[in-house]
């Protein structure tokens, strides 16, 4: 169906459709699957020509994963100060496979620009006075192809419409949830609304189907035309890569632009120079020319394995126009490897650059890409390039724990704390020496200059009042 059509009979705004196309144009690219580059023909003369599938390293895709485990990965630490509201959130991000899905859903930011995470409230019951109890807390994870805001203010989205496709019973739905603010009834501020809508995914805008109708449908059982959240916070976090989006000529866009945005033009190169050293062995394979009458004995026996494809069969006539009259002629095509390398070590160069690795990050060598894993400093260009991209993760991922907490509170879970202190604790393994930085704090608490619980706090990603608890017995009793 047609989105952008349902969204104008709804009379609707959000971004220009051509933005969306060039979300699919880095889709493409991610998936190393561009139409009539990664397929095109070859003419081959007289009319006729070759399908072909060009080979392909990838790369797209794998700068975003690396961009992904350096930015969200098993070391990174999320720590809420209440102990009850801190089991409460890790129980949490544990039943909707955080651990996995948020390193995902980093790798899709990094290919698509823009994630979303919308926390939702599952299997609660109101009573008469609108309060809800009992239910848990879900997190639903959306790419940027599914996100298209309504409102926003200095990059900042503040109304948005997700867009969940379902597939039922062979037909395709999608179902539309519209965040969006109003004002609260009797009272002098506002709230956010969450509207429902399920539409038949066909052709022009599409059919809206009544509620009763999408009751039929397991998928949207139970689910609620409008729901007021008495609240004016939102229950949807937008995450993006902190770089300025130059895909769209609006400049207020608040939507992000892939890693390699601004690279595709060297993606496309390695790609051709790695499909053309891929073929240099397929073409330039050894071959053996043969006369007929030397395939086969007197006997008519073959003297040579039918099966083997170094040879060839000359024509019978061969010979009659052939200024060479050798009956078996080797040819040995020779091999360009290391141009092609020198190429494509070059332009990997070139990629890594162009999406904030420096250089050097990656090499071609043996046939395939290696990633560097040496230690970086904290005045090279990827350092200051994760520290940029976590500015923004570090708030996103605050965001994402308060708001787990207010719907925690809003279904009457007994002893959490709103206003407590969240800590997000990124992985620094690459910036520098972690085992030397832990022998020199070390040294430094047995020389006194630092506490017991300082060490640990640090070290072991606990609150102060955490390590102060979990300190052994003998170095609790310890007066500061």
């Amino acid at each position: 169906m047609d989105i952008f059509s349902y969204f104008r009979n709804k009379g609707i705004d959000t971004l220009d459709p051509t933005f969306y196309r060039q979300i699919e144009v880095w889709r493409s690219w991610y998936n190393s699957n561009v139409k009539k580059f990664h397929k095109y023909k070859v003419y081959r003369g007289n009319g006729t020509s070759v399908n072909c599938t060009r080979y392909s390293l990838g790369m797209a895709k794998k700068v975003c994963e690396d961009m992904a485990d350096l930015l969200l990965n098993e070391k990174v630490t999320i720590t809420v100060s209440d102990q009850a509201t801190d089991n409460f959130v890790q129980k949490v991000l544990e039943e909707n496979t955080w651990e996995e899905l948020g390193n995902e859903y980093q790798e899709w930011k990094a290919a698509l620009g823009t994630v979303a995470y919308v926390v939702y409230i599952r299997d609660a019951t109101v009573d008469e006075a609108g309060n809800m109890t009992g239910g848990s807390i879900g997190i639903n994870y959306v790419e940027a192809g599914h996100i298209y805001p309504t409102s926003w203010q200095n990059k900042v989205v503040t109304e948005c419409i997700f867009t969940f496709p379902k597939i039922y019973k062979r037909k395709k739905y999608i179902h539309f949830q519209y965040h969006k603010l109003e004002a609260a009834p009797g009272e002098n501020r506002k709230q956010y609304v969450i509207e429902n809508s399920v539409v038949e995914n066909t052709t022009g805008a599409g059919r809206e189907l009544t509620s009763e109708e999408w009751e039929k449908i397991p998928a949207f059982s139970g689910l609620a035309e409008r729901i007021e959240t008495g609240s004016d916070q939102p229950l949807f976090i937008i995450d993006r890569l902190n770089m300025v989006n130059n895909a769209d000529e609006d400049t207020t866009n608040p939507m992000g632009v892939a890693l390699f945005a601004n690279g595709i033009d060297v993606v496309r190169k390695l790609d051709l120079e790695y499909d053309s050293y891929a073929n240099e062995f397929s073409l330039g394979r050894k071959r053996i020319f043969v006369a007929p009458e030397f395939l086969t004995t007197h006997g008519g026996d073959p003297v040579f394995d039918p099966n083997d494809t170094v040879f060839y069969e000359l024509p019978e006539d061969y010979f009659k126009n052939a200024e060479s009259k050798e009956a078996i002629r080797e040819v040995n095509m020779e091999l360009r490897i290391e141009e092609h390398s020198k190429a494509i070590n070059d332009d990997l160069n070139w990629l890594s650059f162009k999406c904030g690795f420096g250089t050097d990050r990656y090499k071609f060598e043996g046939g395939q890409v290696k990633t560097a894993t040496e230690v970086i400093s904290e005045n090279s260009d990827m350092y200051r390039t994760l520290q940029k991209h976590e500015l923004v993760l570090e708030r996103v991922l605050t965001q994402l724990i308060q708001t787990i907490i207010r719907a925690g509170i809003s279904i009457g879970i007994p002893g959490l704390q709103e206003n407590t202190d969240i800590n997000i604790k990124f992985d620094d393994s690459i910036i520098q020496d972690k085992e030397k930085e832990i022998q020199t704090d070390f040294q430094m608490l047995g020389a006194g200059i630092i506490r017991p619980d300082e060490f640990r706090a640090k070290w072991m990603g606990e609150t102060l009042e955490e390590a102060r608890q979990n300190l052994p017995e003998q170095e609790s009793e310890v007066i500061y």
